[in-house]
């Protein structure tokens, strides 16, 4: 072979890409281990749930709307999920029935956050990390990041 007809170096763009995909196929090798889709499904559809409700960012809040404009705190969550392929029943209550309960020391982005008083669930959204939940909070407010303001919440886990 002649020096000019050498192949080109691999240009930043082409050694970026590599790397992308090399960190892919580090990130995705738990799918490939036996037993772990199931968690690893969870997980996929808790990220693809919690980047949805954030999309949402700005939607005004109003009593009984599940979307794609308007929402109440389970119409977010009940939308978000079923974008993301996982149907939900329709009311906060129903949603923490549904779901499998953790503690909130395995919480995880993509969980359910439940407020309640006594055994009623009255409000929910979705961990984002860092104690804060994407949600719909009242009337007069629009979807949007917060801190979690109560000792009294309660995590679910979509499964």
């Amino acid at each position: 072979m002649t020096a000019h007809m050498h192949a080109p170096v691999p240009s930043l763009i082409a050694r970026a890409s590599i790397a992308s995909a090399l960190t892919l196929a580090v990130v995705g090798a738990p799918l490939l281990i036996p037993g772990a889709a199931p968690e690893a499904e969870a997980a996929t559809l808790a990220t693809k749930a919690l980047q949805i409700a954030a999309s949402k960012r700005g939607s005004p809040y109003k009593y009984g709307a599940s979307g794609p404009y308007r929402f109440d705190c389970s119409g977010l969550t009940l939308y978000s999920f079923k974008k993301a392929g996982k149907s939900l029943p329709r009311s906060a209550q129903s949603q923490y029935n549904k779901t499998r309960h953790i503690s909130a020391s395995v919480r995880t982005r993509g969980d359910l956050v439940f407020f309640h008083h006594g055994r009623n669930v009255y409000h929910v959204g979705i961990y984002a990390g860092s104690n804060k939940i994407w949600h719909s909070p009242r009337r007069g407010t629009v979807v949007r990041l917060e801190r979690i303001w109560s000792k009294s919440v309660w995590y679910g886990r979509v499964r």
